[in-house]
């Protein structure tokens, strides 16, 4: 991350990001109003704040935010420039954290720590929470763990975990679902029709059911 511009010059490249990467938005007016913007530029004001040691406002300002918007970002993390956070939902980032240039966060992505089991150990002022390179991409539901470093231009895809420092360029993706075929339909009666007749009826064999059959344990 190079020097940092003015805060003004900073706000507008918040809002021609969102402007670039959100398609559904048709220019800077629509994009005002972009859940996200909304919560980096809450924030970028109160980690001013918090510089300044003016931490009760600063957390008073980082509360409004997330009440409006669904994004709780401590006012001691660092945000680097262009920081994208799509549908600003859920996405949680920790006072130690440092997001670098460029970076896109989905919704309901975690840059936490350990725990205070662990992090009560450590020595005062250590670094609790990721430090995430330039370009990182963040899928949905993707979690981020301790004090861990994360690469330029990596990948974490969605519902991924990491908790250990990840080389530039690395790509991380969550086990796939397993896929499995609809279950055998059987006949049982239905109710008895005016005829006296009773008409069969498809209904699922759990899979539990079907292996104790097969194996003769009724």
């Amino acid at each position: 991350m190079p020097g940092r511009p003015g805060l003004l010059r900073t706000l507008i490249e918040d809002l021609d990001v969102v402007v670039a990467r959100d398609p559904s938005l048709g220019g800077r007016w629509e994009a005002l109003g972009h859940t996200g913007l909304s919560a980096v530029w809450a924030h970028r004001v109160a980690h001013r704040l918090y510089r300044r040691r003016l931490r009760s406002a600063a957390r008073t300002v980082a509360r409004v935010a997330r009440r409006r918007t669904g994004v709780e970002i401590h006012p001691g993390t660092v945000l680097g420039r262009r920081v994208f956070i799509d549908h600003g939902a859920s996405v949680v980032i920790g006072q130690t954290a440092v997001v670098g240039d460029d970076v896109t966060i989905y919704q309901q992505v975690t840059l936490g720590a350990v725990g205070w089991w662990a992090d009560n150990l450590r020595p005062p002022g250590a670094r609790r929470h990721p430090v995430v390179g330039d370009g990182v991409i963040l899928g949905a539901n993707a979690t981020v763990l301790g004090p861990v470093t994360i690469g330029d231009r990596s990948l974490i895809g969605a519902m991924a975990t990491v908790t250990e420092d990840l080389p530039p360029g690395a790509r991380v993706y969550a086990a796939r679902s397993v896929v499995r075929p609809a279950p055998t339909l059987r006949s049982v009666p239905d109710a008895a029709s005016d005829d006296g007749q009773t008409t069969p009826v498809s209904t699922p064999v759990p899979d539990a059911v079907r292996m104790l059959a097969s194996a003769g344990s009724w």
